[in-house]
């Protein structure tokens, strides 16, 4: 018997990648060639199958196929998802922000102060009089540079940035018509730039201020809707969403500084004790919850009945009614003496709502409200609005 007598092993002949590329007119899904090198980019692959790269997005992942040619040299192909852009702008990726480190600067002279910005209806996506996408951009660019400035001169301790909801104009929430004939962005781009927008303000103010709480919670533009009517529990939210993947870019990039908030799952609101005393008890909600902005007050009363979350807030932030509005109400007991109440209904910072200035004869400017929360001591209703 020959002991050195061994079976064959099988061999296969490696079979070679073949470039392919299928596209819908809106997504496609693309095989590259064999590349010896990483290839910068795809543009010219692109190229060579007549489409314009210039308007077109690749989705992450990229995945890779390898294997060894004749001559012992490897190659790799690339298949990669891509869409088409609908809009003139270049949508950030976020994968790219996820790979920036986090620089915070070094604290200095800080003040027991709170910084709270009403991020508020911003409708990404959303055309009307005032512009689209471009226009809201610039926008956002011109009150970060402003929300710089404030952070300077009140050197705050603390940030809470309150994202009051209708973040993206969305598809379905109400007349889908309407939407789908005047939107300049998919709903997988509104969120793509209503998260990069949040981000980039968020990361600059973090930056500079070393404790920052983001909050987010639902509202009639995000929510989960076909046909106007609400699906699923009230968490199903494309603005809380947004504040999830700004939670996983936080933990990428190391921004151990901020913290995410969002309701509970069956709450549209929440409270946050902002200097941990029981003092500033801020409740944020969206404000679609009334019928009209003067009952908003009357739902935060009926609040305290059902011991909702923001039943015990000594002031209460909302957005949905596009203006901005100081309500000095009811009263907080400070021990040996009471203090007010405040409504702070925040303004809007969307592209304007051509229905409602032709049909009310008035219109809302946009702009971003803030206000100062001091340690100890009792808000007065100064907002500033920037």
């Amino acid at each position: 018997m020959l002991e050195n007598l061994e079976p064959a092993k099988p061999v296969k002949q490696s079979k070679e990648v073949k470039p392919s590329l299928e596209f819908d007119g809106t997504e496609g899904e693309a095989v590259t060639p064999g590349y010896t090198a990483e290839p910068e980019n795809f543009d010219e692959f692109l190229r060579d199958a007549g489409m314009d790269p210039t308007e077109i997005d690749v989705i992450p992942p990229v995945r890779t196929s390898r294997w060894q040619r004749w001559d012992g040299e490897w190659l790799t192909s690339y298949r990669f998802t891509f869409r088409k852009k609908t809009s003139g702008i270049d949508l950030p990726l976020l994968i790219q922000e996820a790979r920036k480190k986090y620089k915070p600067k070094p604290a200095k002279e800080l003040s027991d102060k709170a910084l709270v910005v009403l991020w508020s209806d911003l409708q990404v996506g959303k055309v009307d009089y005032r512009g689209g996408t471009n226009e809201l951009i610039e926008r956002v660019e011109e009150t970060k540079a402003a929300l710089t400035n404030l952070v300077k001169k009140e050197k705050p301790s603390k940030l809470i940035f309150a994202d009051l909801g209708d973040t993206v104009e969305n598809f379905y929430n109400a007349n889908a018509p309407q939407q789908n004939y005047s939107n300049d962005l998919s709903i997988m781009e509104q969120v793509d730039v209503a998260t990069s927008l949040a981000w980039e303000t968020l990361k600059g103010l973090a930056e500079r201020i070393p404790e920052v709480t983001y909050a987010s919670v639902g509202s009639n533009h995000c929510q989960f809707r076909m046909n106007g009517k609400t699906i699923g529990k009230p968490t199903d939210d494309w603005g809380v969403f947004i504040g999830r993947q700004l939670a996983r870019l936080a933990k990428e990039t190391g921004a151990s500084n901020i913290r995410f908030l969002e309701p509970q799952p069956q709450d549209e609101s929440l409270a946050i004790d902002v200097f941990e005393d029981g003092f500033h008890i801020l409740g944020i909600v969206h404000g679609h919850q009334a019928s009209r902005p003067d009952t908003m007050a009357t739902w935060w009363r009926q609040q305290a009945f059902g011991r909702q979350p923001v039943a015990d807030a000594s002031l209460l932030v909302h957005g949905h009614w596009h203006h901005l509005r100081v309500t000095e109400l009811g009263s907080v007991d400070r021990g040996d003496k009471v203090a007010s109440r405040f409504l702070v209904m925040a303004p809007t910072m969307d592209n304007g709502s051509n229905w409602f200035r032709m049909t009310s004869g008035e219109d809302s400017i946009p702009g971003l409200a803030t206000l100062i929360l001091e340690k100890g001591k009792d808000f007065t209703g100064t907002v500033t609005k920037l």
